[in-house]
């Protein structure tokens, strides 16, 4: 079986070059269930203060086609307040891409997708999905949006509006891979891609982050990554 580099290594030196934007594209369009093109990658948090968040967490910041903010973050040790984390990481978004001025009406949305090699929480699944929604205490309805506010936002539901959150917990998927996301999830899981894997970019892992495409100098680095995590997690 080949062997591939670990996505979140990909993620610090390689995902970042516009020409391997369709690994990250494949990822977004089979988790999101919707086309997802990158337009460029925008300043995040990447520039760590410590050895220990170095190698503990990376995070990529993107702008796809319609205009939409989509923060990946990769998080490799236990963080008891990642719930919070995830909350300030997309409410600071928000407000730092809206010009001072601007009507509200200018707010981005933003996805939030957290890929955790950690357990986070208490749940039986592996892959977690948050929305905001409005429910009537007395009727039990979902608040609606005016069709005004449905032509002029071009959305159908209040939630659309609101960040989106993703959590993949991927040291939990201990299954056979059938379905494109557990591919993904497969792939993040193991470093390894499914034989028969149809997901969209799993093609280009195979073509663009093969461990043997790395120099010496790389490979060494990678091994040292790899070294450094398996101490983190001991820890």
């Amino acid at each position: 079986m080949e062997s591939y580099i670990r996505f979140d290594w990909a993620m610090k030196r390689l995902l970042r070059n516009k020409a391997n934007y369709a690994v990250l594209e494949g990822l977004l369009t089979t988790l999101l269930e919707e086309k997802v093109t990158i337009q460029k990658l925008l300043e995040s948090e990447s520039n760590q203060e410590d050895e220990f968040d170095k190698y503990n967490r990376v995070d990529m910041l993107a702008e796809n086609s319609k205009g939409e903010l989509v923060l990946i973050e990769v998080q490799n040790n236990n963080e008891y307040a990642y719930f919070q984390r995830m909350l300030f990481g997309a409410s600071k978004l928000v407000t730092e891409y809206i010009n001072r001025g601007q009507g509200y009406d200018k707010v981005r949305k933003v996805y939030s997708v957290n890929i955790v090699y950690f357990s986070l929480g208490h749940g039986k699944d592996f892959v977690y999905h948050g929305k905001t929604e409005f429910v009537g205490i007395h009727e039990g309805d979902i608040l609606e949006l005016s069709p005004f506010q449905k032509q002029t936002f071009k959305v159908d539901r209040v939630s659309q509006l609101y960040p989106e959150y993703y959590i993949l917990k991927v040291n939990d998927f201990n299954r056979v891979a059938k379905t494109p996301l557990e591919e993904w999830i497969y792939y993040l899981n193991t470093g390894n891609v499914p034989e028969h894997a149809t997901a969209p970019g799993l093609d280009k892992v195979k073509e663009q982050l093969k461990l043997d495409r790395m120099s010496r100098e790389e490979l060494n680095a990678y091994y040292k990554h790899l070294d450094n995590i398996v101490i983190l997690r001991d820890n």
